[in-house]
């Protein structure tokens, strides 16, 4: 048995995931997904919904794929370009990433808001004050006195200030309807989704079919390398990105699988 087949994904903290480990990505989503469980931030169908996103990732490669970066480049040029920005948060987004969506936030000069399909003022407390210690300056979706319009349930909830107000939104691992409604209010959408075919990338403006814990680290540097880019040169980005060749090629990795 080698080293790596004793690792177990229920370490206490995730310095003790080996980097080198071959699925070293997939433990650690694990690893943070349970943490966050634990903390109240995640919601236990998080884990579900994370254990699909490991599926397509694997068939992925655990790559990002030259669209998916092309996506991510365009994405960046959107949040620079916006009026106002807004990334929303739900509990998988703020268990995995709570300190790369922080540090997005402030390369876009974005608000953070929490928005959650299972919604307690506990869960939206506990998210926004695990986002702060993560070095989020500030955290919509507290006051949630607005409602996006053709959507049910406590998920249509947001902010007058926030989603309701924003141009450009960033809807990481989002349901498909609330996709589709955020589309209707003329919204331009990023969506960060594993599946290619799921409703939430299909109406996307940018839709990004990459595993989030590289695409918001990615988006990231897009947005700092571009920081001084003219207007000009921003909308030719996201001018020449083709939204429908990111999609086709994700889906083909998924079907075909890696040249090797």
């Amino acid at each position: 048995m080698s080293d790596y087949d004793t690792v177990s994904a229920d370490v206490e903290h995730e310095e003790e995931i080996p980097e080198d480990h071959p699925r070293y990505q997939d433990l650690l989503t694990r690893h943070r997904i349970e943490k966050g469980v634990e903390k109240g931030i995640t919601h236990l169908q998080g884990m579900h919904a994370e254990g699909r996103g490991s599926a397509f990732d694997y068939l992925l490669g655990e790559e990002t794929l030259p669209s998916a970066d092309a996506a991510e480049r365009a994405a960046a040029a959107h949040l620079l370009l916006a009026d106002h920005p807004v990334l929303s948060i739900n509990g998988n987004v703020a268990a995995l990433v709570p300190g790369e969506m922080a540090a997005l936030a402030d390369a876009v000069d974005a608000d953070l808001e929490v928005n959650l399909f299972n919604r307690t003022p506990e869960r939206i407390k506990a998210i926004a004050d695990h986002l702060r210690e993560h070095g989020a300056a500030d955290v919509k979706g507290l006051e949630a006195d607005a409602h996006i319009p053709n959507l049910d349930h406590k998920r249509a909830k947001v902010d007058a200030d926030g989603i309701y107000e924003a141009d450009v939104v960033l809807v990481p691992l989002e349901d498909g309807d609330r996709a589709e409604a955020l589309d209707e209010m003329g919204k331009t959408e990023i969506v960060i989704d594993l599946n290619p075919l799921s409703r939430s990338p299909q109406v996307a403006d940018v839709p990004i079919v990459d595993n989030i814990i590289r695409a918001i680290p990615n988006v990231t540097d897009h947005a700092r390398e571009l920081a001084d880019a003219d207007e000009a040169r921003l909308r030719a980005i996201t001018d020449d990105f083709d939204r429908e060749r990111a999609l086709e090629e994700a889906e083909t990795r998924i079907r075909n699988g890696i040249d090797r």
